[in-house]
């Protein structure tokens, strides 16, 4: 990488970093903090007030780190060979002109008394210089464009998504600007309702972010599965599973910016996501027109009996996982209801329950066909098979995710519906698309969404998520590493045929087997806090500490014999008895509660 490419990129994060510390600027009502421009009460330093350092920041940050950044960039630009690059030339000028605007406009919002158009543009011209500066970085390592390369329909599907993204935070800066951030005091409907009264000014500026928030969120998850099905490269899956992440992330923070009326440490994040999102797909626009689509052909099968045309799909949802991740979920109902839930509810948790996770590890499947069909383990599954088309797979998947979300949300309760929603897109953008092809660690990230069970049942019993709910994700979070890594340990083999670094594949089976070590002994400890915080009795506490020393004992063989494949299985196995026992435990100690001590 060259210094120029550095030099660019320094501007790019710097500018980040501004249309950050100016979030936090109008999170704090700092705005207005320096009532004068330049200086700030008369003077070059701000007096001992919080809000006008906060406002001054912003001003240091835009004069000591963005302008001379850009304008270098700039300057390079023009007295060098790279001049005869015209975009380049074009969106350095461009970022130039910008940066000046922003400092006279900054000036005008200050005198004008933060009046919202001005407010807005400002917001404009920083995501503007945002992506001029990511353009010309990514533009000076990978050089010009190749004409002929890249796929038209999908460039435009990833430059429209932008471009609404753009709209969006245009908008919820006029939000902002008219105060209407709090005209709907509730979330997801407005006034206990799906579409309101919109006699109000502001309640028509919030009721039209909300719904371009809904049309964002759709483009952006179809722009995922567009950049999936049409190339195999890997970083604009990463760009575009991330933009997904990130806007799931977002409607999750705009809901926390109603619960908590307008707090700070939402709605700064809030603001810093959707700047994020901005970049991410910036980046994948300019990462599209680079690569060079692939046909993938599709097999069709052969006319079959109903029996068997079903039995692909059922495979699809990965039946013994979704049977380890119920395993969680009624004891956790137990546990909350502090008794046994009724019947009807626990039949529709574990129904949709289901419905959600058949539909995350179909997905799943459709993403990593191409791995799949080159590891013995899987190559049997319905799509390096060829049982099922990837289309087929991908509408199966989609289908169950929606159903199971309605299901919920209609027979339960909309939290719990959420967090089940929130589970498959972790699992499939995050986990699968992301982590798992990119890093050793992707189980220990990755496997947080298959905890988010315990969340569901416990919110389908009492309406929200509480500290004994999160305990009980921990155990299974800290439960995952060693289950997966054991298995892993034993199919190394296929996994580095198929170039996916898990950690023994990377890291090699002695370092795998101590990293198993570590977990478990995390997982025993974890174990015990369910104790006090749920107040769980004799029949918990004697299981979690003899399962737990059965696990360490298991843990140990394997780490004194890290090459022995058979250690590892054991363990592997054992590990799904102990998640089985000690979750029946947390069922039994909530029906017949003996005290302990």
């Amino acid at each position: 990488m060259t210094r120029f490419a550095k030099l660019a990129i320094a501007a790019a994060v710097a500018t980040f970093v501004l249309i950050s510390v100016g979030g936090l600027v109008r999170a704090t009502d700092s705005g207005l903090g320096c009532p004068d421009w330049p200086l700030c009460f008369g003077d070059w330093i701000p007096p001992a007030d919080l809000n006008a350092w906060i406002e001054h920041s912003h001003r240091l940050v835009a004069a000591v780190f963005v302008g001379p950044l850009v304008g270098a960039v700039g300057l390079i630009t023009l007295f060098s060979f790279r001049r005869r690059d015209r975009p380049m030339l074009a969106a350095a000028g461009i970022a130039g002109l910008l940066v000046i605007s922003q400092s006279l406009l900054g000036a005008a919002v200050v005198l004008e008394q933060l009046r919202a158009d001005l407010v807005t543009a400002h917001l404009a011209m920083a995501l503007t210089v945002l992506a001029a500066t990511i353009f010309i970085a990514e533009r000076a390592i990978n050089g010009p464009f190749q004409r002929r390369l890249g796929r038209r329909g999908l460039t435009r599907l990833v430059g429209i998504t932008a471009i609404a993204v753009f709209a969006q935070m245009l908008l919820g800066s006029w939000v902002t600007g008219h105060h209407a951030g709090l005209a709907f005091g509730d979330f997801p409907l407005m006034n206990g309702v799906l579409v309101p009264d919109l006699t109000a000014s502001a309640h028509q500026i919030q009721f039209a972010h909300r719904v371009l928030a809904v049309a964002v969120a759709g483009l952006v998850l179809a722009t995922a599965i567009a950049v999936n099905r049409q190339t195999a490269d890997p970083r604009l899956r990463q760009l575009a599973s991330l933009a997904a992440g990130l806007t799931i992330l977002q409607i999750g923070l705009g809901a926390g910016n109603v619960w908590s009326r307008l707090a700070a440490y939402f709605v700064v994040p809030h603001l810093v996501v959707g700047a994020a999102t901005w970049g991410s797909l910036v980046l994948a626009w300019l990462a599209v027109r680079r690569f060079e689509p692939v046909a993938r052909p599709v097999s069709r099968p052969a006319s079959r009996g109903v029996l068997d045309r079903l039995r692909p799909y059922v495979a699809l949802t990965k039946p013994r996982i979704i049977e380890l991740l119920l395993i969680t979920t009624v004891p956790t109902m137990v546990l909350a209801q502090g008794g046994v839930p009724s019947v009807w509810l626990m039949v529709a948790v574990v129904v949709g329950g289901t419905l959600a996770a058949g539909g995350a590890n179909a997905l799943n499947q459709f993403v990593d066909r191409d791995i799949d069909d080159l590891m013995r383990r899987t190559r049997n599954r319905p799509l390096p098979s060829h049982a099922i088309s990837p289309r087929a797979a991908l509408v199966f998947g989609i289908a169950l995710s929606v159903i199971s979300f309605a299901w919920l949300a209609l027979l339960v309760n909309l939290l719990s519906a959420l967090l089940a929603l929130s589970a498959t897109a972790f699992y499939v953008f995050v986990y699968t698309i992301w982590l798992k092809r990119s890093t050793p660690n992707n189980i220990v990230i990755g496997g947080a969404a298959g905890c988010v069970p315990v969340l569901v049942a416990w919110a389908s019993v009492t309406g929200s998520v509480g500290i004994p709910a999160l305990v009980l994700f921990a155990i299974v979070f800290y439960w995952t590493p060693p289950h997966f890594w054991a298995l892993a340990m034993r199919y190394q083999g296929d996994y580095a045929a198929a170039g996916v670094p898990m950690l023994p594949v990377v890291r090699g089976e002695a370092e795998t087997a101590r990293q198993i070590v570590l977990y478990s002994l995390l997982l025993v400890g974890v174990s015990l806090l369910l104790w006090p915080t749920a107040g769980m009795g004799l029949i918990y506490v004697a299981s979690a500490v003899g399962l737990g020393a059965l696990f360490l004992v298991y843990a140990m063989r394997l780490r004194h014999d890290a090459a022995n494949g058979r250690a590892a299985i054991h363990l592997f196995r054992y590990s799904i008895s102990y998640l089985t026992l000690l979750f029946a435990a947390v069922a039994l100690d909530s029906l017949v509660r003996l005290p302990f001590g």
